[in-house]
């Protein structure tokens, strides 16, 4: 069970401090005998000490638990490590495959795992290779320790940690499936048919029991019953929609049109589209302020992020980032929202009390995906 394995610097510790306890009971005429053996009697008392507390510092430096931000590079096919207090990436994990790469990234709960689905080789709709597994990564040690292969090509996608019955929760567009898998055992323990082609993204309702799929082909969003396992309602957008979110008291989902510049604003009681946002150009990811008030828009063609007023539903501002945001997320602390900016490998930094960009975050080619890890 990887979130319950004990922390090996305790293990090691307690084994070192035991060493050395043994060691102060030796008997007089074991002292002497390792008198005579002194360098190995040296080495064995050094390496009890270097496993010690006392070097714990030094080790918790080299690999620091959080917060950072985690952003999946799809032309580096790897994920960057960004330290939030500095803006600084401070490290790379490879993803360790050839022609295939992962597009998004979920974390634990407890902030050291992270989940990574590789998608495939091409985009959503287009030919190409398809993935079949999720990578698991342990984010202190900066390892894959694990892998969920889903048994063909699924093209799996976007992952959601569920707190709420402690699922992971993956799109697999082939088998036109949300996967349900269990993290602790990393097994496939059920699916939710989704009913549609290309379910790309997905959405979960903040009580866990609802989930919405942007299918991009179709136009449509299915909305799932979580604890059923089914499928509730399909709703026509679009000839072509791309990314989901749902608004903080889930009364609200949005997903953009691919057609027109425009947001669609779904009834979450009805399961209909109750209004329309014009938007500056086709959107693409979106992601709600922790106050409620505002939605945040990523316009790639524009490269700007549009701000929505969720109580008048209009574009109140622009904020210039560099070009093609993709995804947003916003900070816990409601602080700071993170845009990924593919072209440019940059992540920008957006301050949400003076809608301005405070830091452009080098990170690597064809940045996307995001999360958090405290």
């Amino acid at each position: 069970m990887l979130e319950r394995a004990g922390n090996p610097r305790t293990v090691q510790r307690g084994f070192s401090s035991s060493l050395i306890f043994w060691i102060f009971l030796l008997p007089d005429e074991m002292y002497t005998a390792l008198a005579m053996q002194k360098p190995i009697f040296l080495s064995i008392l050094l390496a009890g000490l270097c496993s010690t507390s006392l070097l714990a510092p030094a080790r918790a430096q080299e690999h620091p638990t959080g917060p950072v931000l985690l952003v999946v590079n799809q032309g580096a096919k790897n994920l960057s490590v960004v330290n939030v207090a500095t803006g600084q990436q401070v490290a790379t994990i490879a993803e360790g495959v050839t022609a295939v790469h992962g597009h998004e990234v979920a974390t634990s709960p407890n902030g050291r795992i992270a989940y990574v689905p590789i998608y495939g080789s091409t985009g959503v709709g287009k030919p190409g290779l398809n993935g079949h597994q999720m990578l698991v990564i342990d984010i202190p040690t900066r390892k894959i320790v694990g892998r969920v292969d889903f048994g063909h090509g699924v093209r799996p996608h976007y992952p959601i940690y569920n707190r709420h019955d402690g699922m992971l929760y993956v799109t697999t567009e082939l088998n036109k499936t949300v996967s349900i898998i269990n993290p602790h055992t990393l097994k496939i323990v059920g699916s939710i048919p989704t009913g549609q082609e290309q379910s790309h993204m997905l959405a979960i309702s903040h009580n866990g029991r609802r989930g919405y799929t942007a299918n991009v082909g179709p136009g449509t969003v299915s909305v799932l019953d979580i604890p059923a396992r089914k499928t509730l309602a399909i709703i026509p957008i679009s000839a072509e929609t791309q990314r989901i979110s749902i608004s903080n008291d889930d009364s609200m989902a949005f997903t953009s049109d691919q057609k027109q510049p425009r947001l669609a604003v779904i009834d979450t009681a009805t399961n209909k589209v109750k209004a329309w946002v014009p938007l500056p150009g086709l959107g693409y990811g979106t992601a709600s302020t922790k106050d409620g008030r505002y939605l945040l828009v990523a316009v790639p063609a524009a490269a700007v992020v549009a701000v929505v007023d969720l109580h008048t539903l209009k574009v109140v501002r622009t904020i210039a980032v560099p070009k093609a945001p993709q995804e947003i997320l916003v900070r816990p602390d409601g602080k700071v929202a993170y845009v990924s900016c593919n072209v440019k490998s940059q992540v920008a930094a957006i301050d949400l009390s003076t809608w301005k960009v405070q830091k452009l975050i080098d990170v690597g080619a064809g940045d996307d995906g995001l999360a958090w890890a405290r």
